[in-house]
């Protein structure tokens, strides 16, 4: 692997560094004030004009769409081009929406990218693009194991030139946003298919008569508003046989596609988001003197800026890995490492995130500071895309799969 930075990716790390340090980290404060003000004005679930117009400011810099690889509609970078900028972008938990490069969104794009049709890209790919609409990934389900997809019991039916769907989805990340307009939604439309081709993936219009958001499930108590996890279920929802994507029972064939980017993109923002920790960290153990001395002076401090440092670079050198086999054997012949990366930077960044609230003292775990939504986050994306237990297990099958005769 070649670890020096191509030109136009050095040009655009600059750009996006430049562009956190004069508009992202000064205004991490402002960002929560808004979302505060509107909240107390009884309405959090409106997007902040703080974001719209750093939108603006990133589209004219150039800083716009840079993920969906092998596409004249991204900016012509690989996955592993894209990873240290996904990484720089990961250091706020907010700030990839000010690039179009936030979740769900890229998932879903890749996925109307790569599976769609031509009209199903006019309708939807193109404004999602232009940053007009917001999407999201409708799959898990409150009743059933749903790390198991098999277990998936939202049915979609086909009735004349329409498919029909009912089901209960929960965790649907993005659908509390206004702007959210498409669902991507995994569904079972035969059951007596063999166990794999079960599955469908249809585009449902979250406009659709018979959907209910019921409520935003809140993360360690956190909302996430005005993107939101929210609880939602589909009574006789029905849309056009046009909106079925790639093909009935291919739902696993393009779950399998669209998790792959998706679970790399949130690992390298994991990193990003580790990396700011240990700053943080850093920084407070410098400032603040415990026990006649300087806390970084102090032994179990150093031990554990040291760990958190060797920790963070094993896991992006684990990234760019996965990255680089993703653009040449494909994500599914880099499902190993995917799989892997996936349990190792969610649980890098919780160890380091910890290590640095425990720095901060009581303020750590206060809105003071970003560290306990940082927290919240990472401990989230130890389920989100599969948790840590799903993963391991492919990993090991792929593994005594080397060996079994």
């Amino acid at each position: 692997m070649n670890f020096d930075y191509t030109p136009k990716v050095q040009a655009l790390r600059e750009k996006l560094l430049a562009f956190f340090d004069l508009h992202i980290y000064p205004n991490e404060r402002a960002y929560a004030d808004e979302i505060a003000a509107n909240r107390a004005a009884g309405n959090a679930w409106i997007p902040t004009r703080l974001i719209e117009g750093l939108k603006e400011r990133a589209r004219a810099e150039g800083l716009w769409n840079l993920f969906l690889p092998a596409s004249a509609r991204g900016a012509g970078l690989t996955n592993l081009e894209y990873a240290p900028l996904c990484e720089i972008m990961g250091c706020v938990p907010w700030a990839p929406e000010v690039f179009n490069c936030s979740a769900p969104d890229t998932g879903n794009m890749e996925t109307i990218e790569r599976y769609g049709t031509d009209a199903q890209k006019s309708e939807w790919l193109e404004p999602l693009l232009r940053g007009e609409i917001r999407s999201a990934f409708l799959m898990t389900e409150p009743e059933v194991a749903s790390s198991d997809a098999t277990n998936i019991r939202c049915s979609i039916t086909r009735e004349g030139d329409s498919y029909v769907i009912d089901g209960h989805k929960w965790w649907s990340s993005g659908a509390g946003d206004p702007r959210c307009k498409v669902y991507i939604v995994m569904g079972k439309s035969d059951v007596d298919a063999p166990k794999h081709a079960q599955q469908s993936m249809i585009l449902v219009p979250a406009d659709a008569s018979g959907i209910t958001v019921h409520r935003p499930l809140n993360v360690f108590g956190y909302d996430d508003a005005p993107h939101g996890h929210m609880d939602i279920t589909l009574d006789n929802v029905r849309v056009p046989a046009a909106n079925m994507l790639l093909g009935v029972g291919r739902g696993f064939e393009i779950a399998q596609g669209r998790l792959g980017p998706g679970r790399i993109h949130h690992c390298m923002r994991l990193i990003g988001l580790a990396e700011r920790a240990l700053e943080l960290m850093t920084k407070r153990t410098l400032a603040r003197v415990a026990f006649g001395k300087p806390i970084a002076l102090h032994g179990v401090t150093q031990e554990r800026i040291a760990e958190a440092r060797i920790m963070i670079e094993q896991a992006r050198l684990l990234t760019l890995k996965a990255a680089y086999m993703m653009d040449t054997v494909g994500n599914k012949g880099a499902r190993g490492e995917i799989a892997m990366i996936k349990v190792v930077a969610p649980n890098v960044a919780c160890q380091v995130i910890d290590w640095a609230i425990q720095a901060h003292g009581a303020g750590g775990v206060c809105d003071d500071f970003p560290l306990a939504y940082a927290y919240a986050s990472a401990r989230t994306l130890r389920l989100a895309d599969g948790p840590d237990e799903v993963h391991r297990n492919a990993i090991a099958k792929l593994e005594l799969g080397k060996y079994a005769e």
